[in-house]
């Protein structure tokens, strides 16, 4: 298991605005494959397949997943 901090750069001093970079792009991954998984859940309640690509953009960030 890896202990290394988060919050501190390669030479061990405290960096907060890489860690909250590295945060943010962890909760936007996140929210972004809690909207797709729940997108194939209700295709599959509703009894459908997904059978071409899903494009989506977000409104917040503007950064399009493919």
């Amino acid at each position: 298991m890896n202990s290394r901090d988060l919050r501190k750069n390669a030479s061990g001093y405290v960096d907060p605005t890489a860690y909250e970079a590295m945060r943010n792009l962890d909760n936007e991954d996140d929210r972004f494959h809690k909207l797709l998984h729940t997108i194939f859940y209700i295709c599959e309640l509703a009894g459908f397949e997904i059978e071409g690509r899903i494009v989506l953009t977000d409104k917040r960030t503007g950064r399009v997943w493919r």
